[in-house]
C-alpha cells in the first residue's frame, strides 16, 4: 500500500517535516512538460509537491527520445501532458494533477490565482510573453531558462522587469498576437545574443549545426544532460521559493558549465558591452 510518509521519508534531512508538509500543500503550474519542464516536473513530484497544473499541446515523437524524460516507444503519438500525468500517478497516487491543452494562455487569469509559482517549459515566444506579463499582474514568480547549450535558470519575481523588457524585445507594449514572424525571430535573436554574451555557450557547440539552426535548416539542438540539468536547476529554485530559502538566481540568469565545472554569472559593464559587439559579428557570420 502507498504511504506518502514512507514515500518522502528519505527527503527528511535535506528538508524538515514542516517543510515537507508545506511542499505537500503547494501547487505549481508547468506549461510545457516535454524537455526541461518535464524534468522539473519529475523532480518536484518526487520531492512530494502535492499538486500540479500542467499543459502541453504536443504528442511524443522519436526525436524526443534523446532528452524528454517521459518519452519512449510506448508513448509515441500520445499526449505529453497525459503521459506525464499517468507516469506521476504511478509514483504518487495521491498527487493532484490538472491537465490542460493549448488553451492555457487564454486561461491564465483563472490558473495563476490557484498556484504558488510557475515553471515555464514551453518554447513559444508569444505564449511566454503572455505568461510573464500575467505573472506580474497576479503577483506570481515565474522560473524559466534561456535557450543555451549550458544548463541555466532565471527567476522572474513579480517586481522584476519582464524578459522582454530586460532584453529589449520589439514586443514591449504590443499584444503578442500582433507580433509578426519577423518580430518573433528578432526576440529569439536577442535572447541568443544575451546568452552568448554572458556565458561560454559558444565554446560548447558545433558551429556547423549552430549555423543551420540559426538559418532555420535545423531544429534547436538539445542533449539530455543539458536539458535535465536545466530542469534540475529549475526545480531547486522552485524548492527555495516554496520553502522561503535564500536564492541568488535573478531575472538575469545563472549558467552552469558542466564541461569545466563552473558557475557563470552575467558579465558586468563595460565588459558585457565589449563582448556583445563581438557576439553580434559572430551571429552575423553564422547567419551569413
Amino acid at each position: 500500500m502507498f504511504s506518502y510518509d514512507e514515500f518522502v521519508t528519505r527527503n527528511l534531512g535535506f528538508i524538515t517535516e514542516e517543510e515537507q508538509a508545506k511542499l505537500r500543500q503547494s501547487t505549481i503550474f508547468i506549461p510545457g512538460v516535454g524537455g526541461m519542464g518535464g524534468a522539473a516536473l519529475a523532480c518536484l513530484a518526487r520531492c512530494g509537491v502535492g499538486k500540479f497544473i500542467i499543459a502541453d499541446i504536443d504528442t511524443f515523437e522519436v526525436s524526443n527520445f534523446n532528452r524528454q524524460i517521459f518519452s519512449n516507444l510506448d508513448t509515441v503519438g500520445e499526449s505529453k501532458a497525459e503521459v506525464s500525468r499517468q507516469a506521476l500517478l504511478k509514483i504518487n497516487p495521491e498527487l493532484q494533477l490538472e491537465v490542460l491543452g493549448g488553451e492555457w494562455p487564454d486561461r491564465l487569469s483563472e490558473i495563476l490565482p490557484k498556484v504558488d509559482l510557475v515553471i515555464n517549459g514551453c518554447d513559444d515566444v508569444r505564449a511566454t510573453l503572455l505568461l510573464m506579463r500575467a505573472g506580474r499582474d497576479h503577483g506570481k514568480t515565474v522560473i524559466d531558462a534561456f535557450a543555451s547549450t549550458l544548463p541555466n535558470v532565471y527567476v522572474v519575481r513579480p517586481s522584476d522587469p519582464r524578459p522582454e523588457e530586460f532584453l529589449r524585445f520589439p514586443s514591449v507594449g504590443l499584444r503578442p498576437e500582433g507580433l509578426t514572424d519577423a518580430m518573433v525571430k528578432e526576440c529569439s535573436g536577442l535572447e541568443m545574443e544575451y546568452v552568448l554574451t554572458h556565458s561560454s555557450t559558444s565554446e560548447n557547440v558545433v558551429l556547423k549545426y549552430a549555423a543551420e539552426m540559426i538559418t532555420g535548416k535545423r531544429k534547436r539542438i538539445s542533449l539530455a544532460p543539458m536539458v535535465w540539468g536545466t530542469g534540475i536547476m529549475m526545480s531547486y529554485e522552485a524548492l527555495k521559493i516554496l520553502l522561503n530559502k535564500k536564492t541568488s538566481a535573478s531575472h538575469k540568469g545563472i549558467f552552469w558549465n558542466p564541461w569545466k565545472m563552473r558557475v557563470e554569472k552575467p558579465l558586468r559593464f563595460p565588459l558585457s558591452v565589449i563582448k556583445r559587439s563581438f557576439v553580434r559579428k559572430f551571429l552575423q557570420s553564422l547567419a551569413g
